[in-house]
């Protein structure tokens, strides 16, 4: 299965777009939250569709991984697992699994701390990972 043009929306509007290289937590980051690697520099920024690609690669290399954990899901809950795991990391994807994927939606609302304190803006987009994995196809 591969993430879905919706899901790539998804991503991108969860993750805004900046066209020069940003601090994202400790790491260099630019476009939709692309980690960059240490053989890459942006000194000129990125255009949107630039960024696109980059998260469009990420994204393909979260889906392997996805389709080795999980079967069984419907697009929309392989894109919000993809979302997940892109902001995340598939460290934190496997964990999340690892409760079922029956528990997935209970599981979401726990993943929202930064530095051991709620953040607004990753409860906002654990509910709508929760409101897209509920979405019928």
């Amino acid at each position: 299965m591969q993430t879905s043009v919706r899901g790539i929306q998804f991503i991108a509007k969860n993750e805004g777009f900046s066209s020069t290289v940003y601090d994202d937590a400790g790491h260099r980051a630019i476009g939709y939250g692309h980690d960059l690697l240490p053989s890459e520099s942006f000194p000129d920024g990125i255009t949107e569709d630039q960024g696109l690609d980059l998260l469009g690669k990420d994204v393909a290399r979260i889906e392997p991984f996805l389709n080795d954990m999980a079967t069984g899901l419907n697009q929309n809950q392989f894109d919000a697992c993809v979302d997940f795991a892109y902001n995340l990391g598939l460290g934190s994807l496997r964990t999340l699994l690892g409760h079922g994927i029956d528990q997935v939606p209970d599981q979401l609302p726990r993943w929202v701390n930064v530095q051991g304190k709620p953040s607004l803006g990753l409860v906002a987009r654990r509910q709508a990972e929760i409101e897209l994995w509920n979405t019928p196809v």
